[in-house]
């Protein structure tokens, strides 16, 4: 039977707080400076409108990559493109995905939002 190391060290201890002012881990972990949480949405960012039917019982969906921004940012952004297009959608992976080929009126109601470098890509 192997002995118990009854010795502890004493340099690492684990802290828990219900503080929600206090410690984040995550603070920092930004190289450029941008935080999720504060992060504002990035107009100039290439954007991706692509279109996918694979894994999803033969429907047609159109997903948009590289929209940056804060999740709040996010959410009403897809919000008002589902309400433009007239379609449902979700956010899943840093992606927005709405259901149906509608990459024709997501880039024309992108530009007109004013993000500058939205194309479709794929064929």
């Amino acid at each position: 039977m192997p002995k118990k190391n009854k010795e502890r060290n004493t340099e690492r201890t684990l802290a828990y707080t219900t503080n929600p002012a206090g410690f984040n881990p995550f603070e920092g972990l930004f190289s450029d400076g941008e935080n999720k949480q504060n992060g504002a949405a990035d107009k100039s960012a290439p954007i991706r409108i692509h279109l996918e039917k694979k894994g999803r019982g033969g429907k047609t969906v159109s997903i948009i990559k590289g929209i940056k921004g804060s999740e709040t940012e996010i959410e009403d952004l897809l919000r008002s493109i589902k309400n433009h297009c007239g379609t449902g959608g979700s956010f899943k992976a840093e992606q927005l995905i709405i259901q149906g080929d509608q990459r024709e009126k997501i880039l024309d109601y992108l530009k007109k939002l004013g993000y500058h470098n939205v194309k479709k890509s794929g064929g």
